[in-house]
């Protein structure tokens, strides 16, 4: 700041400063003068109404209210209240007949005052004591000083029977009144915050005509000490320029008194120099930046050529982990990802005390999508697989992203059509198993892969840590036999791992070694069970069913081997071998001179395709035997996957002279719409129909249909699992005679069905049954 600012500052502090306590001094003397006039007018009221003794002795309330009005004429009291001489509240009166707030207590006003002096406090809402001058007017405006005043007697008002002549005449001769007596108190409330109000008439003016001479006086001390340092503050900012860089072109004006021109005379001086020093150094700069501006070109050149090495090292970083951890066709993370982040959650786990659970997941069925749609189709429903899996996550990425804090699901995909998913910090078993069924759930939804609707189910095997297994071998080993085990109860099903599946693990191993090897030593063997016409005894045809004549074990059952070469990917060569061996046993019963119109043969899902069409093609060439003595028996499942493929592969193999047969006829979910466009030649009614049929209406009456709808479309029909006699005459009675179970035969080896081909071989049994149904008739349902 100036020198002459600061003059001008000192001046204006000391106007402003004399301003207000002129102002102050004027409002307090103004304040204390509205004050005492307000209580020496009430105390002055007070004594001038004689009246008022008379009317508080005769209680004449409505001279009494006249009487209040006019303490209230003052606009500074609030209140006015009257009380007798016990302090008993006779009357109040509020300003313009407001309502009378709460009163302080008579004792605390009248408190250090005798009975017959008036006394004045100041209280404020709460009847706490304060200060009554300006400052706590305006800081507390809610105080009232409250005067109280005793009003006297001529006449001993405790006398009874006085009347008014009696106190007019003692108020006429006063001094024949010995003494005066104490009948009431007079209470007046003077706001403090209305006595400061009254103050501003006098104060507003003063205040007014003090801020006119503060201005005034700033303007003459600006006028004056402007003229006097104008040509000192020239120089200071030519002073200023100069420090700052800015060299003026022109000299400074060499004005007033002698001082100011030899200052002003050197300060020239200095700019001419520092002038000619600025033109060099401008020159000097000029080729500075030249050379700068060429080092940062180059440097910029340079820094740009390694960001762009930096980026192509990161990306090329990222791709590498990409191949390295991360699945190419889902971008899940791979077997090497998962292995490492599973070691470390366990090792987490075993720290901390938690349990984690890893759900081991093996796609059903799905070689037979890919050798059925493609290579191309399998991949897509890999992908597809995996994206419903991630879906099923909840508050979590994936495991390379290492632990959070709250439980995790993590979906890796170990190889081929084997995914994982970790559950970490699970609280219980039953939590597993719930995330099991929503993955189940969510997968079993229908598909569209390349316009076809595919459904794919899982096989789930759950293992626990630490309670399974403590690393990841064990516990991969653990859910890897706890989801074998769930595929082979059935399939779209979850397990929980047990020791008890150790020893089943082995003797699985064992028995898919034993199963490559059994081709190798012809341990397969046909069996025929033969389908019998009951109207004349006769074999119509056989149905070919392998069994496995193991050398140690003896022979082994279907169910415990076909579901196992099903996953080991075998149920095609063995399918090719029992086409091969039912058509050759064929050719040898015709050179024995054994009639048999046709041999069946069981189509698996997964054999059903273009290269099982050549096969039986091939087959038949290579055997000469005749094609419609081959029949082939397809579920419901194989003719409904794909309507208009299936459509076509039937229609080439009955352009063969192939017979096509349903099996298991009612236990899937054909369409009729679809059976009528299959170019088939039989149905086979399933054995759970016929063994219930009796225990149930509506297994009947479904058997009854079946047969119905057989004869209105022309097909052929076989009734197979026909036990007993009561199945037998049920079936007979409504129309099926074409009978295949252990009521006739059950599967024997080709030496054994030899002499069953024996025309009219049953004729004898049927005739027997027949008896037996004539002694107690049967049971048919219409």
């Amino acid at each position: 700041m100036t020198i002459a600012g600061k003059i001008n500052v000192l001046v204006l502090v000391i106007t402003v400063f004399l301003g207000v306590m002129a102002t102050t001094f004027t409002a307090v003397r103004e304040y204390r003068v509205q004050r005492d006039l307000v209580v020496d007018r009430t105390v002055a009221l007070a004594a001038g109404l004689p009246e008022l003794q008379a009317d508080i002795y005769f209680r004449n309330m409505a001279r009494l209210d006249r009487s209040l009005d006019r303490f209230l004429e003052p606009p500074s009291v609030s209140y006015v209240v009257l009380y007798d001489s016990s302090g008993d509240n006779l009357l109040q009166r509020g300003r313009s007949g407001a309502p009378v707030p709460e009163l302080p207590r008579f004792s605390l006003m009248r408190r250090d005052v005798s009975a017959t002096e008036a006394g004045d406090v100041v209280l404020d809402k709460a009847g706490r004591q304060g200060g009554r001058g300006l400052g706590s007017a305006l800081l507390d405006g809610g105080r009232l000083i409250q005067l109280t005043m005793p009003v006297f007697s001529a006449l001993n008002p405790l006398v009874q029977n006085l009347s008014p002549a009696d106190f007019g005449a003692a108020v006429m001769k006063p001094d024949a009144v010995a003494s005066l007596h104490v009948i009431g108190y007079l209470q007046v409330a003077v706001s403090l915050r209305a006595l400061a109000a009254g103050t501003a008439p006098v104060v507003i003016p003063t205040g007014l005509v003090s801020l006119l001479l503060v201005l005034l006086s700033s303007y003459l001390s600006l006028a004056i000490t402007r003229r006097i340092t104008a040509p000192l503050s020239r120089m200071a900012e030519v002073a200023d320029e100069i420090a700052s860089g800015k060299l003026l072109k022109n000299t400074v004006p060499v004005e007033g008194s002698g001082e100011v021109r030899e200052i002003a005379t050197i300060l020239n001086g200095i700019i001419a120099g520092l002038s000619s020093y600025k033109t060099r150094m401008d020159v000097d700069h000029q080729l500075l930046s030249m050379k700068v501006e060429e080092r940062t070109s180059q440097l910029t050149r340079r820094n740009e050529e390694l960001n762009k090495a930096v980026l192509e090292v990161t990306e090329t970083k990222d791709r590498l982990r990409q191949m390295a951890y991360y699945d190419s066709l889902t971008a899940l993370p791979n077997r090497r990802l998962f292995t490492e982040q599973l070691d470390l959650l366990l090792r987490l786990a075993k720290r901390n005390g938690e349990s984690l659970a890893l759900l081991f997941l093996d796609l059903d069925n799905f070689k037979r999508i890919n050798d059925s749609l493609g290579h191309s189709a399998g991949d897509l429903l890999l992908r597809e697989v995996g994206l419903r899996l991630s879906g099923c996550v909840r508050d979590s990425d994936v495991v390379a992203h290492y632990v959070e804090s709250g439980p995790r699901i993590d979906v890796s995909r170990l190889g081929g059509d084997e995914f994982t998913v970790v559950l970490n910090q699970v609280d219980s078993a039953e939590s597993a198993g719930m995330v099991a069924h929503r993955l189940l759930d969510a997968l079993c939804q229908p598909m569209v892969i390349e316009g076809h609707e595919v459904v794919v189910t899982p096989s789930i095997g759950i293992a626990m840590a630490p309670a399974d297994a403590t690393d990841v071998d064990g516990l991969l080993k653990a859910a890897d036999t706890a989801m074998y085990h769930a595929k082979s109860v059935g399939k779209n099903n979850c397990l929980f791992y047990s020791k008890d599946m150790d020893a089943a693990s082995v003797d699985r191993l064992q028995l898919e070694a034993d199963i490559r090897r059994a081709f190798e030593r012809e341990e397969f063997v046909l069996h025929y069970q033969p389908q019998v016409d009951t109207r004349n005894g006769t074999v119509v045809g056989v149905e070919a069913l392998v069994r496995w004549q193991h050398p140690e074990k003896g022979m082994v059952p279907p169910f415990r081997f076909i579901p196992l070469m099903e996953e080991m990917g075998f149920i095609g060569a063995l399918g090719d071998w029992v086409l091969r061996e039912a058509c050759r046993q064929m050719k040898a019963f015709e050179a024995q001179g054994l009639k048999l119109p046709k041999v069946a043969v069981n189509v698996s899902a997964l054999q059903f395709n273009a290269a099982f069409i050549r096969s039986v093609k091939q087959v038949l060439q290579e055997t000469a035997l005749a094609p419609g003595k081959l029949e082939l028996e397809l579920t419901e499942g194989v003719v409904m996957d794909d309507a208009s493929a299936t459509i076509q592969a039937l229609a080439d193999l009955k352009e063969m002279g192939v017979s096509l047969s349903i099996d298991d006829f009612g236990t899937g979910y054909s369409s009729l719409s679809y059976l009528s466009r299959f170019p088939l030649d039989e149905l086979k009614i399933d054995r759970s129909f016929v063994i219930e049929f009796d225990k149930s209406d509506n297994d009947a009456s479904l058997v009854i249909a079946i047969i119905a709808m057989a004869r209105s479309m022309n097909l052929r029909l076989v009734a197979e699992g026909v036990e007993t006699h009561e199945q037998y005459h049920f079936l007979t009675s409504n129309g099926a005679h074409v009978i295949q179970g252990y009521l006739f035969s059950k599967p024997v080896s080709a030496t054994e069905l030899e002499p069953l081909l024996a025309p009219w071989h049953f004729m004898q049994q049927i005739q027997s049954m027949a008896g037996d149904l004539a002694d107690s008739p049967g049971r048919k349902i219409s």
